[in-house]
């Protein structure tokens, strides 16, 4: 069979650990054979990113700038114990964190979906999409131990020189500590068009939370926005459309999610996604079972996996042990890669084929072949476990069929 061909390349970001060796996998069984494969290639490992200073990060997101769509592995964000281990002369910040802020995205994870593994929630029969802002908040933060007797002020520098000042807090009896956060009037609104546009490809509502209440300015800006937008540019669609975009504090909103039925985009400010996603993720069965992308406003697409490295069970691969280390998460961040390449370069026969494996990936479980995280929680009467690569192979075994 003559191989799919790729008009413009995607950029590929390799990764660290155990994804790192996924990573290779999953071209060589699941990809090659059927695409001939056209990547501009960064290597975000660690060791790359400490040899570069860390500027083969940046290189990565300005190539996804400007070929538009990019796939992207699981890296290291270093700790303190990660230093003597990769001989680093700093610790790196994350990669995610860089390449978000020059994108200016939001990130949209959606969990996959399988019979046999039940959500913890019962009710959630459809998906939950998290939108989470990429830009600011406590990821762009600045923050200070403060000693007793000082004390700390907010002070603004307007273009004339004229200061204003508010009290954060007189430390008169004890130490302390304060965090400055910030964020952009539109890099929000590009975060309120990101979903707003979302909920309309996909037909779903789009909640949006916040803690306007407490935070009178700050959320209560996230909140002003996506209001403005929706009444001027998307309400007639909405309408259209049959969806609704709905506000409520983020509270309220953990209640409201927690008895619903799912199918819908819910909208959250970076930390907040952060913490929701896992959360979400976890209800539905598994990390890995969760899909990846950051959408910028200029229509920039980069996928990855939900998860990290797989750190225990990469130093069980190297003494020579069997894994069984799931990989669909790293799967999709392909074939979401793909199937955009193929829909901005009109080549249908890519777009076929990211569906295929994807089909392939899911029938694999729901005939009860899988790794062992699911075959721990599966409710499949008659499953086998199987390791990291025989998993990847009766995928490749199943996608055969399909693409005869």
């Amino acid at each position: 069979m003559a191989k799919i061909q790729m008009k413009t390349p995607l950029v590929e970001m390799d990764g660290d650990e155990m994804t790192r060796i996924l990573w290779a996998w999953i071209k060589d069984i699941l990809i090659d054979p059927y695409v001939d494969l056209k990547t501009e290639y960064y290597d975000l490992g660690l060791e790359n990113r400490e040899k570069t200073k860390d500027q083969v990060t940046f290189d990565s997101a300005e190539a996804t700038k400007k070929y538009g769509v990019a796939v992207k592995c699981a890296t290291i964000t270093p700790n303190a114990a990660r230093m003597p281990e990769y001989n680093l002369t700093q610790m790196w910040k994350s990669p995610n964190g860089t390449i978000r802020a020059i994108l200016d995205g939001t990130v949209f994870r959606t969990p996959i979906i399988v019979k046999g593994v039940e959500p913890y929630i019962p009710t959630w029969t459809k998906p939950i999409t998290i939108a989470r802002h990429a830009y600011g908040d406590v990821y762009k933060n600045t923050e200070m131990r403060v000693e007793q007797g000082s004390k700390a002020e907010l002070v603004v520098t307007d273009k004339d020189g004229n200061e204003t000042r508010e009290l954060i807090h007189d430390f008169a009896k004890c130490d302390g500590i304060i965090q400055g956060l910030h964020n952009l009037d539109d890099s929000i609104a590009g975060f309120a068009r990101a979903c707003l546009n979302y909920g309309l490809d996909l037909k779903q509502d789009v909640w949006f939370a916040s803690k306007d209440t407490i935070s009178k300015k700050y959320d209560h800006r996230f909140k002003d926005i996506f209001a403005e937008i929706y009444e001027n540019e998307y309400k007639e669609r909405y309408e259209a459309a049959g969806i609704e975009y709905f506000y409520t504090l983020i509270d309220d909103a953990v209640a409201r999610v927690i008895r619903s039925n799912g199918g819908y985009i819910w909208a959250c400010k970076n930390y907040d996604g952060d913490v929701m996603s896992d959360m979400v993720s976890t209800a539905y069965g598994s990390l890995a079972m969760m899909t990846s992308v950051l959408v910028s406003p200029d229509g920039i697409y980069e996928y990855e996996a939900a998860h990290g490295t797989v750190q225990r069970h990469y130093y069980k691969y190297l003494k020579g042990e069997e894994t069984s280390t799931n990989s669909v998460a790293t799967i999709f961040a392909w074939t979401g890669a793909l199937r955009k390449r193929g829909e901005l370069d009109a080549s249908p026969g890519l777009c076929d084929f990211a569906d295929k494996l994807e089909k392939a990936t899911i029938a694999t479980i729901e005939e009860g072949v899988m790794t062992g995280d699911l075959y721990l929680i599966s409710k499949l009467e008659n499953k086998t476990k199987v390791d990291s690569k025989t998993f990847l192979e009766e995928i490749r075994n199943r996608l055969d069929a399909m693409m005869q």
